[in-house]
């Protein structure tokens, strides 16, 4: 029985067409069909902000992202999937979870993974850059293939809003796709926040909500020119080097943290269409570089590219990736 997908979907009823569809919207990945039963399957993207949403639904199928693929294309990516009807089985890291409608899971397209579709199923998927995430990624592996319900906390909140979202991408554009894409990603990495917490360790458990606090106090301080470690130190009571050994235990330093959330900050308002009349100047000069030019140097070194470059690569149109029958 084919899987009830909304029509505004394009249909597949070829498996090739559907599996070369698969690869072309996401990353290279090995789709194996289950069962004898004519395939159907439907699937479009919509690019939203910085974000890639797609919306996918089929008959049984099996998904691999192998060593050899990530070898030939590796985007560096993570992965994000709400089930919106069915089930799918997602295995990463040795850990495998279940996921039911509700439910989602984050996954890195730079490691193996593998799903398992033993239904018809509907399930929304967004991709999105790893830099989009302010949390170490040593740490984001380790809630990597988890379950997150979407009944309960702060995970029933993204589930619902990308449930919703779902059923209104059409409608989404201009000024408020920016903002809404900024709003899903921080409110995913506040539910990986508050997952880490749980699987925090006797060993850290005081030391990690610490962290928190300090990266929550630097987040909030961001614009003050007199940002440094120790008056961030003097805030929390701490000396600066038990500061910088909470840095050290998160894989990175104190200004290095600073610059990055700094620089993605600047990179908000560049891509901002409400901020489109303040000068890159005047953006930079906000988020703690008062020099114009150590920016524009800093900027390029993080991202490959000028501030000005980028701006102007924001007029991309949204992606819209179909599948059709050949």
């Amino acid at each position: 029985m084919p899987v009830a997908i909304p029509p505004r979907f394009s249909r597949v009823d070829r498996f090739d067409s559907f599996r070369d569809a698969v690869s072309h919207t996401f990353v290279p990945l090995q789709v194996e069909r289950v069962g004898p039963a004519p395939f159907d399957g439907r699937l479009r993207s919509v690019a939203l902000g910085a974000l890639q949403v797609t919306e996918v639904g089929a008959t049984p199928h099996l998904v691999h992202r192998t060593p050899a693929l990530i070898a030939r294309s590796d985007p560096e990516c993570y992965k994000l999937g709400v089930q919106l009807h069915g089930n799918c089985l997602l295995t990463q890291d040795d850990r495998e979870t279940r996921l039911a409608e509700g439910d989602f899971a984050i996954y890195d397209t730079s490691r193996p993974y593998s799903m398992a579709f033993d239904g018809p199923y509907r399930q929304l998927v967004l991709m999105l850059p790893r830099r989009l995430l302010c949390l170490p990624e040593d740490r984001i592996a380790a809630v990597t293939a988890r379950r997150v319900p979407g009944d309960h906390g702060a995970g029933a909140l993204l589930s619902m809003l990308l449930r919703e979202l779902s059923g209104h991408l059409d409608e989404v554009t201009g000024p408020a796709e920016t903002r809404l894409a900024d709003n899903i990603v921080d409110l995913l990495v506040t539910v990986l926040a508050g997952r880490l917490d749980l699987l925090a360790t006797a060993r850290t458990a005081v030391r990690r909500p610490l962290t928190a606090q300090v990266m929550s106090y630097i987040e909030g301080h961001l614009g003050d020119g007199d940002l440094s470690p120790q008056r961030i130190a003097t805030a929390h009571y701490i000396s600066t080097r038990y500061l910088h050994k909470l840095f050290h235990e998160q894989s990175t330093t104190v200004a290095g943290w600073i610059r990055e959330r700094r620089l993605e900050r600047c990179r908000r308002d560049l891509r901002d269409p409400l901020r489109r009349d303040r000068s890159i100047a005047a953006i930079a000069a906000r988020w703690g570089f008062p020099d114009p030019a150590h920016f524009s140097r800093t900027f390029r070194a993080a991202y490959g590219i000028s501030p000005h470059e980028y701006r102007c690569a924001q007029r991309a149109q949204p992606i819209s990736a179909s599948a059709h029958d050949s």
